[in-house]
């Protein structure tokens, strides 16, 4: 199937159709969640429009761990049926559904007692194992003091007995989140990002539709719905208050900062897994660098803008200097980034000890409410919104196809990666290059390259971001919705974290790139460029402050006044 292109001209007749159509389902929040309800709903066979207020994965989808795993914390909760779910998922997402975009990781976890360590981690380990029956992962195995330090050099090995070594996995998540939506698209949803809901329509009493404003134009357009379902995450409650209705569910925001440095600070073979007094902590290999994380705290204040303060990355800084043998340093640091965990509220004083669970509500009639759950298990959460939503439907609606549904990217592609030589000669690309481009597009890898052949100075590097090709961010705007320079330089890529000064020195010719595609002039290049300048130091500042209040106090100082939504709160 002929893959839909995410470009202007799609996103100005998705609103036409949003404008003129009763849709069955009206998917409000395009997040991964969202995006998967999307996909769920049109794979039955429903009408579908999906309407994003920033930009695809903005919030919590492209600011976790980037771990697609069954959650190994969870079974000191004693959370079997999660376990048992979240690896289900794990499998079906490496082998089926996006081989292109998830793939295994090794974690080490350090040993330092002698003998009930290793039989308390080893037991947890193994049940992990054994939760897993699918077995598409390599089995645990136990490790020596000298095994655990060959794998893990940079290890502290005064008090090291041993390690214990498992398998999980990872996944750029905003890129998956968006190839949902771009999958969505592919079988008829009609979606589109900067639409914010402002209100939701009733008839009667019942749920109808949602009033909707173009961000972009500033016009606002009413979608009629018969079902609308809420996935807004961290905004459950604020749609809510749309509906004046939550149906009982209230969410809890709980922040999670994770800090990259370059790969040549730490040797390791293999990723850390690490406990700490809360929860634990991963050092996850990352490309040119390593993500370390994650914090788990209370947060209270802007929702769309969360910051890490001193005290977030000294936090993360100290948990991991305990167990390496050369420490780091706030200089070792190349990127940050914050997320929210949509977390059900309880009355646990710690989102720490809060439900990862997701939980479905009927609200209102004609309004769903989706909230809770975690990343793996995104496509569990989905099918349940839709088929409580089909109840209400009047019709037969088929079941969920979507565990067998591959995304875009992934049908052809190992035979792609098996060409991969073939590819790299016809692009003039190194082998290398093209390896890496399967492993963010899978098969879709063709339209990028075929971007090349037309136009080969976009097979050239990026200035300041030598790891993207010219082309992937031509087609960011082309094909998979990017609007802002924010959402080519954060989410389309990686730059944002994974260069020192955060994508600052390529911004400009990125927005030169993007231009005719997005049809900016030099004015619109000129503004976006310094809008990009001042949210990074915003943020960059923002971490310099001691505590929470202060950091997004001096976030809202440097950026508001390049914001032109500050101050208007984001629902979907």
């Amino acid at each position: 199937m002929t893959s839909v292109p995410l470009g202007p001209a799609y996103r100005a007749e998705a609103l036409r159709r949003m404008d003129e159509s009763e849709f069955d389902v009206l998917v409000v929040g395009g997040g991964v969640v969202g995006a998967g309800v999307a996909l769920d709903a049109v794979s039955r066979g429903l009408s579908v429009a999906m309407v994003e207020a920033q930009d695809w994965a903005a919030g919590t989808s492209s600011r976790s761990s980037k771990l697609i795993h069954g959650g190994l914390r969870y079974l000191e909760q004693l959370d079997f049926r999660l376990v048992r779910e979240a690896l289900r998922e794990r499998d079906l997402l490496l082998t089926r559904l996006a081989p292109h975009l998830v793939r295994p990781v090794p974690f080490l976890f350090p040993l330092r007692h002698r003998l009930w360590e290793r039989v308390y981690v080893g037991a947890g380990i193994a049940l992990y194992d054994l939760l897993d029956g699918a077995r598409t992962l390599p089995r645990h195995r136990h490790l020596s003091r000298r095994r655990a330090l060959a794998a893990a050099p940079s290890l502290n090995a005064q008090g090291l007995v041993g390690a214990v070594q498992y398998h999980d996995a990872q996944v750029d998540d905003a890129r998956f989140a968006m190839t949902l939506a771009r999958t969505a698209a592919q079988y008829g949803a009609a979606v589109a990002t900067r639409a914010r809901v402002t209100g939701l329509v009733r008839d009667d009493g019942r749920v109808t539709g949602a009033r909707v404003r173009d961000l972009q134009s500033d016009a606002e357009i009413v979608v009629r719905a018969r079902q609308v379902i809420n996935a807004t995450g961290v905004w459950t409650d604020e749609t809510g208050e749309l509906a004046s209705a939550q149906g009982g569910l209230r969410v809890r925001a709980s922040k999670g900062v994770h800090i990259t440095v370059p790969r040549d600070r730490i040797t390791l073979h293999t990723g850390l897994i690490l406990r700490t007094e809360k929860s634990v902590l991963f050092t996850i290999p990352w490309g040119r660098h390593w993500i370390i994380g994650t914090t788990d705290t209370d947060w209270s204040l802007d929702k769309v803008h969360p910051v890490a303060s001193r005290a977030d990355i000294d936090y993360l800084l100290d948990r991991v200097n305990q167990v390496l043998d050369t420490p780091l340093s706030h200089d070792d640091i190349d990127g940050v980034y914050t997320g929210l965990r949509p977390l059900l509220a309880g009355d646990a004083s710690d989102t720490a000890k809060l439900s990862r669970e997701h939980t479905v509500a009927r609200p209102a009639p004609g309004l769903v409410v989706i909230a809770g759950g975690k990343y793996t298990t995104y496509r569990v959460m989905a099918r349940d919104a839709v088929d409580v939503a089909a109840r209400d439907l009047g019709t037969a609606v088929p079941p969920s196809v979507t565990h067998r549904l591959p995304l875009l990217g992934a049908e052809g592609y190992e035979a792609l990666r098996n060409a991969r030589t073939r590819l790299a000669a016809r692009a003039g690309l190194d082998v290398a290059r093209v390896e890496r481009l399967l492993t963010r597009y899978g098969s879709a890898v063709v339209d990028v390259l075929g971007l090349i052949e037309a136009d080969p100075a976009l097979g050239e590097p990026l200035t300041g971001a030598a790891d993207y090709l010219k082309a992937e961010v031509v087609y960011a705007v082309s094909h998979e919705g990017a609007l802002r320079l924010e959402d080519v330089l954060v989410r389309r890529t990686r730059i944002s974290i994974e260069e020192r000064d955060r994508g600052v020195c390529a911004a400009g010719e990125v927005a030169t790139l993007v231009a005719p595609v997005l049809g900016w002039d030099e004015e619109d290049v000129r503004r976006e460029t310094e809008r990009y300048r001042a949210m990074v130091q915003a943020e960059m500042s923002a971490e310099l402050q001691p505590d929470d209040v202060s950091a997004d106090a001096e976030r809202a100082r440097i950026w508001e006044p390049f914001d032109p939504h500050a101050g208007s709160r984001a629902v979907a």
